[in-house]
């Protein structure tokens, strides 16, 4: 990350720090955004660029929000420390978002990016 992208980062609290800096989860069925139904974009907490839009999320009934596609060259995925899942990050700031599974087929991309909602804030659409 730039000097320039370190200076724009958002302070975290605690409870987001936890999940953002140090690949913590948060329960499921306890994001404010789970039950997001609105147009707009989901945005990074903690450097503010746009990751996923309303039209790409979907109700899998895991407990987190999921999306089957992010914005393009905003998310990148690493291979979990377990060895099992794939983690999903901030291309930017690289914080933790949540973990990436394909093969599940809930939609025709057969992707479910699971996010924290802890890790992004939503921006409705106008």
């Amino acid at each position: 990350m730039s000097t320039s992208a370190a200076s724009t980062l958002r302070k975290l609290t605690p409870r987001e720090a936890r999940v953002i800096l140090h690949r913590g989860t948060e329960a499921p069925f306890s994001g404010e955004y789970e039950h997001e139904h609105r147009r707009g974009t989901y945005t990074c907490r903690q450097c503010g660029l746009p990751l996923y839009r309303s039209d790409d999320k979907f109700d899998a009934g895991c407990g987190w929000p999921s999306f089957d596609q992010e914005i393009g060259g905003a998310v990148r995925r690493i291979p979990d420390p377990d060895g099992e899942r794939v983690e999903i990050r901030c291309a930017r700031c690289d914080g933790h978002l949540g973990h990436v599974f394909v093969g599940e087929r809930f939609t025709p991309k057969n992707t479910r990016h699971c996010v924290n909602s802890i890790s992004m804030v939503f921006v409705p659409a106008p």
